[in-house]
């Protein structure tokens, strides 16, 4: 088998090889794509070193049975053709594909069926807030029909790249030494701060972040729900954190809710309050799973579930759920 990582130098890139490195997929050959910045490097596969190729127009992905793909929407768009035109199957993580009709969205705990009809050879990869959101949700989904959710995320600097991390670091680092920050990556300065503005806003005052939680997540799990979301930049490294309200169309208990997480797939669940056991980003960060806490009967509304999620958006949220579409798929 033949893979390829296409934006192999970002963070999604790197966590891309991390991820093939530990798990046991049998892969024969691996090949690297980078911009003209990453074309060059070199970096370590199971023992080898391998060189950054230049992605090009030209027929370098023939014979290449799968290909991961991280360079953002723009590029994914302009060499999707390039990358299928020999049959390879590319898995994006971009926003480019996301909503096509003829395009799969996968998260395989919930639909690993769809993964199966691409008659395009591109299967898309959420958006990470999204994903552990629908992975807990799927839980409660099969013990109760969920009609709507309201959630308010609380997303990592991560999320922005290895240069938004790099920014919070640098920002801390400036405030510590009596200088102005650095705003580049961010609207506002983030370190001491929380932003409530992540992407760009639509003509109904959502941001495209939210937008993207409201259509993705009933593409995923063929649904009618309908989510209103409120997405929130705070000063955490790594892992997202989402507080989640959800009303589903008959009672489900706390307890009934507590032993669906306990037995899905992809789910740890942490709900202990009062040993101080719920999921925390500081403790999340670099692990596989989502963790859910915090669950408890609304007090608004008798069919409503309120609970705490968390989990790593490099892993779970883009790097790891692309590599398990690839193995549902192998």
């Amino acid at each position: 088998m033949k893979i390829a990582i296409v934006g192999v130098s970002g963070a999604v890139g790197q966590e891309f090889l991390r991820i093939l490195e530990e798990r046991a997929l049998p892969i024969d050959e691996l090949v690297l794509f980078g911009s003209e910045r990453s074309a060059g490097r070199k970096y370590k596969f199971r023992g080898k070193e391998i060189e950054v190729r230049l992605l090009q127009h030209n027929d370098d992905f023939k014979g290449i049975d799968f290909a991961l793909t991280s360079a953002g929407a723009g590029t994914s768009k302009e060499f999707a053709e390039t990358i299928t035109k020999h049959g390879t199957i590319m898995i994006d993580n971009s926003s480019a594909f996301r909503m096509d009709a003829d395009v799969p969205l996968v998260v395989p705990e919930v639909n690993p069926e769809d993964a199966k009809n691409a008659p395009r050879r591109i299967i898309a990869n959420p958006n990470c807030t999204t994903i552990q959101m629908v992975v807990a949700l799927n839980a409660i989904e099969k013990v109760s029909h969920i009609t709507r959710v309201h959630v308010s995320t609380y997303q990592s600097a991560s999320g922005a790249g290895a240069s938004g991390m790099a920014e919070l670091v640098e920002q801390h680092a400036e405030l510590v030494a009596g200088k102005e920050p650095t705003v580049a990556k961010f609207a506002f300065q983030l370190a001491y701060n929380v932003i409530p503005h992540i992407d760009v806003f639509t003509d109904n005052d959502y941001t495209k972040e939210e937008m993207k939680m409201f259509h993705e997540t009933r593409k995923i799990m063929h649904s009618d729900i309908r989510v209103s979301a409120t997405c929130v930049r705070v000063p955490v490294m790594r892992a997202h954190s989402e507080s989640v309200w959800l009303e589903t169309e008959r009672p489900v208990s706390a307890e009934e809710a507590r032993a669906a997480f306990a037995s899905e797939p992809g789910v740890v669940l942490m709900d202990e309050p009062a040993g101080k056991v719920y999921p925390m980003p500081l403790f999340i960060a670099g692990k596989d799973p989502v963790y859910v806490g915090r669950i408890r009967k609304d007090l608004t509304c008798e069919n409503g579930l309120t609970f705490w999620c968390v989990s790593d958006q490099i892993k779970k949220g883009a790097a790891l759920n692309a590599v398990q579409i690839l193995e549902t798929l192998i």
